[in-house]
């Protein structure tokens, strides 16, 4: 090693990375002798041996090898003085050593099909370059650190042990973890193991077993239902001993709780052989027999989307296990799951994050290349979504649909490099080789549990059958498919090796898989129920069912219960300095408490979130910028000028509230994912996801409608998720604008969800009380405002908050002769103000401003009432910002002509048609609203915009 490349690694940050391994091995043995490195590195580590650890390069690394080996070295004895030439081999040594740690995954066998090789040279994994050849081979060198360190082995054996290990039927990937201790854990674990699963007789049996169940429910489904569609598990049928194996780990070790989410692939396999749904219920289903009712509210889903959840008793515990109901749209589920276990995590007080685990099951080509991975992942350790690591199983079909050459699939050499960012290991495994699947699961699984990070297993595997069992795949990947064909299953491999083991009989496999299917054609469950589940932590959903959107609640609070609330929340500690003008908003607010001044948004919302919080309900609000709100209006938390630490004020309502305001990452499709998951998980936690803007909703519009919008109707999932959506017309251009209201209210249909406007702080109030106090759980759609956050119209008095409720519909306010009004305007939002500013400079007095605060389910009998206060009405005008073919126009306008009946008429009154949602000149904006609004007041039915 030259003195050029010692200070290569003295000035790099790779002495923190991949490459300080290697620096490790060869400064664990100069500790051990000396005399056994190169002269150059015996002059690097004498330079800095003793001095100040501030003057020393990378000396926290150092310092921390130093830590460990100080436990590690021996008193074994020194094997005295040696000559240059050896100590540049025993340099060459260690230096393979970490090659083989780094880089083995690439020569491993990892595809079963022997199809795939990697087109990357791995010389580095040869003796001669490190220095090394054949004429070495029964030299005895100092091992390093492999398999705990303190070994002297002939290089021959050493390398044996290498191939074995590292190249074998597993590849491991996780020298660019930059934490030392993983790194070290994971290769002393692997190297201690020496290859072996170390697998006991019963245990392989019970592998062969699960196997067999595997391929037993495939065969029976393929034979009996030919032709229909199961998204077939065959090819990797290891996937069931792997995922039992989990299951049984985890009753191993007290969790409670696993939930998984996966796509279809092998979900039917799942269902009946690791949940224990009962094969005749999957066999109903695949005849057309569901239990569901024929309400057009159930539309219900094909049977490879739906969940299940079951008790499963295992040797050590019960386990409740629940497999997610998910749709086509592939990963979307994988937030939806992360967020349902950091609900019940939260439920629990579970801070160890060990009584609820999260397993992910993904396709090899969608877990490369759907983005959404990729927003997870970055979560994993982020506060407000972290839940201890996630278990990821990669089913590495080597196709995504069609596609098999990597070059179209992705642009990386595996499908998980993802997982590198967060410096997750990586165990790629053969799936023909069921006991080193085995093998990895456990390591996996105790690296989950010991350093609290996501973790990947990719099972490299194949699909037996096409994408679907209608599908041809020889004629897209011919090759493939001719080596498939001739391929015996994992399982007749595996009894294979079992029979020459003498684990069991020639005749064993052959009698298990009979034995399975004589059990399945009884339709009983296969695996073992819990009789007796103890469910620590009950949820009760019951009391929101059949109950409607139409039931009124009393949403109104005592004005001393809003007292005791205000104290709380407006009392900041003296030791906190807080922003001047966040200062200023705590002052305005302890002047709205007294009455002094009307209350203004912030004070109403924040108002309501702890009045919901002391009656006994938890709270979560998500978003990025939740915490002050993007318009600086909320302040929910407050940071300390000096010190920068923050207060959460509404967390001290209730001394056993769960209270979470969390600045999410910049992502809008996994983190409003991950709050359905919560949502649906955690009934009493009020949930909200906060757009910045409301059309950044745009980048989660799959969870919207694959989740929020249909969730109940094909899966009976409730869920009382709000959105709370910035929308109004402000001049900021199309991207800052609309939240596009439209999209919301096309997806609206037999009570689904709501979608509301409110206009004024007690609305507000009233309605985010209405969505916890009542007990029904739909998602809430809430266009929230922008300029009317600090409007002098827009605020409510205490007793508005006290003894209101809100209000579906809000009437004119000012005193209009009743008889004289001819023309009704109805709107919704902030354009609300603007109309109403302008009749009355205006004067006008034949006009009557209506709100519609709710407009779905849309409340036709309180418009009709407000219409009907108006006897010489001849004109209704619907107003609204958006361009014609957006907001609500086209949605509502059959509920408003069924209000306005046949003797009145109904027009138009806003921007023109567009494609994009507004203007991008503050200019034309002006004129555009100026327009609309004199249109809607006064310009004559019938011009303009009045019809299509």
């Amino acid at each position: 090693m030259s003195a050029n490349l010692i200070r290569e690694f003295s000035e790099s940050s790779q002495l923190a990375g991949g490459n300080a391994d290697y620096v490790e091995q060869i400064y664990e043995a100069w500790l051990a002798d000396p005399g056994s490195v190169p002269a150059e590195w015996d002059g690097y580590f004498k330079g800095f041996k003793g001095r100040e650890a501030g003057d020393v390069p990378h000396s926290g690394v150092i310092a921390r090898i130093e830590a460990a080996q100080k436990q590690r070295r021996t008193a074994a004895a020194s094997v005295g003085p040696v000559d240059n030439a050896y100590a540049q081999k025993q340099a060459g040594v260690l230096r393979l050593l970490t090659a083989y740690r780094s880089r083995g995954h690439i020569a491993a066998k990892l595809d079963p099909l022997g199809l795939t090789v990697p087109d990357i040279d791995t010389p580095d994994l040869g003796l001669a370059f490190h220095g090394l050849s054949d004429a070495d081979l029964d030299t005895e060198f100092d091992a390093g650190s492999f398999a705990g360190g303190g070994q002297r082995m002939k290089l021959r054996d050493l390398l044996a042990k290498l191939k074995h290990i590292y190249t074998g039927t597993v590849g491991a990937e996780f020298m660019y973890i930059s934490d030392h201790d993983q790194r070290a854990w994971i290769h002393s674990r692997l190297e201690q193991a020496g290859g072996s699963p170390g697998l006991q007789k019963g245990e392989k049996v019970r592998v062969l077993e699960a196997l067999t169940a595997a391929e037993g429910l495939e065969r029976y489904l393929h034979t009996k239902y030919v032709g229909q569609k199961r998204f077939s598990l065959e090819g990797g049928d290891s996937m069931i001993p792997m995922v039992d194996d989990i299951v049984r780990a985890a009753g191993d070790n007290g969790v409670k709780e696993v939930v998984i989410g996966m796509a279809h692939r092998g979900r039917l396999n799942m269902l009946v052989n690791i949940l224990g749904k009962a094969p005749s219920q999957l066999f109903n289903e695949f005849e057309g027999k569901f239990e569901h009712d024929d309400s057009p509210i159930h539309s219900g889903d094909v049977k490879y989307h739906m969940g299940f959840s079951a008790d499963v008793k295992t040797p050590n515990g019960g386990v409740h296990v629940a497999l997610a109901f998910n749709p086509s749209h592939l990963e979307i589920v994988n937030p939806v799951v992360a967020g349902s276990v950091h609900a019940r995590q939260a439920r629990r007080r579970d801070t160890a994050r060990d009584k609820s685990l999260a397993v992910l099951i993904h396709g090899d080509a969608a877990f490369a290349g759907q983005g959404v991975n990729m927003e997870l992942i970055q979560m994993s350790q982020a506060r407000g979504f972290a839940i201890g690591g996630t278990l990821h199983l990669v089913v590495n079909n080597q196709v995504g649909f069609t596609t098999s050459k990597r070059e179209d699939a992705r642009s990386t050499l595996y499908c998980t490099d993802l997982a590198k960012m967060v410096n997750a290991p990586v165990f790629h495994v053969n799936g023909d080789d069921p006991e080193a699947v085995i093998q990895v699961t456990r390591l996996a699984y105790e690296f989950r549990k010991q350093f609290k990070k996501d973790v990947v297993i990719d099972l490299v595997c194949y699909r037996r059958h096409g994408h679907n069992e209608a599908d041809e795949p020889a004629a897209t990947q011919p090759l493939m498919y001719q080596v498939i064909r001739k391929r015996p299953t994992t399982r007749d491999l595996y009894a294979q090796q079992l029979v020459k083991e003498s684990a069991i009989g020639a005749d064993d496999g052959q009698k298990m898989l009979d034995d399975y299917r004589a059990r399945l054609e009884k339709g009983e469950p296969l695996i073992a129920i819990d009789p007796n589940p103890v469910r620590d932590i009950p949820v009760d959903w019951s009391r929101f069912q059949k109950n409607s959107l139409s039931m009124e609640v009393d949403t109104g609070v005592p004005r001393e219960q809003l007292a005791k609330v205000l104290d709380t929340i407006l009392d900041v500690p003296a030791d906190i300095t807080l922003h001047a003008r966040v200062a200023k908003i705590y002052d305005d607010r302890r002047k709205m408490a007294a009455g002094d001044l009307p209350g203004d948004w912030g004070f109403a919302e924040n108002l309501a979130y702890g009045t919901l919080i002391a009656e006994g309900n938890d709270l979560r609000v998500v978003g990025q910028d939740a915490g002050r709100g993007t318009f600086f209006h909320r302040h929910a938390v407050l940071h300390d000028q000096k010190t920068g630490k923050t207060l959460l004020p509404l967390s001290r309502v209730r001394g056993d509230a769960r209270v979470e305001v969390v600045d999410s990452l910049l992502s809008e499709e996994a983190v409003m994912a991950f709050e359905y998951g919560e949502a649906t998980t955690s009934p009493d936690q009020l949930t909200i996801w906060e757009g910045q803007f409301g059309d950044f909703a745009n980048g989660a519009q799959v969870v919207i409608d694959q989740f929020i919008s249909s969730g109940e109707a094909k899966w009976d999932r409730l869920c009382g998720l709000a959105l709370f959506l910035p929308h109004g017309y402000e001049g900021q251009g199309p991207e800052h604008s609309s939240a596009r209201l439209e999209r919301f209210l096309q997806l609206c249909a037999l009570d689904n969800m709501q979608v509301c406007v409110p206009t004024t702080p007690a609305q507000a109030f009233h309605m985010i009380r209405r969505q916890q106090v009542r007990p029904v759980r739909k998602p809430l759609i809430v266009m929230t405002p922008k300029s009317l956050l600090r409007h002098k119209l827009a605020v409510s008095s205490l007793d508005e908050l006290a003894t209101g409720r809100f209000q579906l519909v809000i009437g004119e306010h000012r005193d209009l002769p009743a008889k004289k009004v001819k023309r009704v305007v109805l709107c919704s939002g902030k354009v609300y103000y603007d109309l109403i500013e302008d009749a009355e400079k205006r004067g006008l007095n034949d006009v009557a401003v209506v709100r519609v605060e709710q407009l779905y389910p849309f409340p036709r009998p309180e418009v009709s009432a407000e219409l009907e206060k108006y006897p010489s009405l001849k004109e209704v005008v619907w107003c609204q910002e958006e361009p014609m073919n957006q907001g609500a126009w086209f949605q509502i306008r059959h509920h408003l002509q069924a209000c306005v009946g046949p003797k009145n008429s109904l027009s138009y009154a806003g921007r023109a048609r567009s494609p994009a949602p507004a203007a991008g000149h503050l200019n034309t904006h002006v004129a555009e609203q100026t327009a609309l609004v004199e249109q809607a007041l006064v310009a004559p039915v019938g011009t303009d915009h009045a019809a299509e």
